[in-house]
């Protein structure tokens, strides 16, 4: 009997165990998505790597619009989308709208300089996400 309902616990915690590490695994695997360059939807790869504090190329979250690149490859400047993210904040409908979909850099920009907008350094966002051509 004791056999057993040790064999039961032992079947039980190696069940846990192997699912955890499945999940894991999963959580593992690189994430594909889009986000906005010069106005275009371009291709990335989003792997499971968080790089906190080391973000070089500029990256804009927009509420309501998405991820914003400054660069892509084949600028001056662009070093592999490892991002330094700006957070948008008070971003309406009407902004938007205003400053021609606010997906594009120079578009966010003009929104922040005219004061539509705020955007707040968050390098506890930075990461690695390399758009793909």
């Amino acid at each position: 009997m004791k056999a057993r309902l040790f064999g039961i616990v032992l079947l039980v915690v190696l069940t846990v165990a192997i699912a955890a590490q499945a999940e894991t695994a999963a959580a593992a695997q690189p994430v594909k998505t889009e986000i906005w360059y010069q106005n275009q939807l371009v291709r990335t790869l989003l792997p499971p790597a968080h790089t906190p504090k080391e973000g070089t190329d500029v990256f804009y979250m927009v509420p309501g619009v998405g991820g914003v690149a400054a660069v892509a490859p084949g600028d001056l400047g662009y070093h592999g989308g490892h991002w330094k993210v700006f957070v948008a904040s008070g971003v309406s409908a009407g902004d938007i709208a205003t400053y021609g979909g606010l997906n594009s850099a120079s578009e966010v920009m003009q929104a922040a300089t005219a004061g539509a907008i705020v955007l707040t350094r968050r390098a506890d966002l930075d990461f690695l996400c390399p758009i793909q051509p």
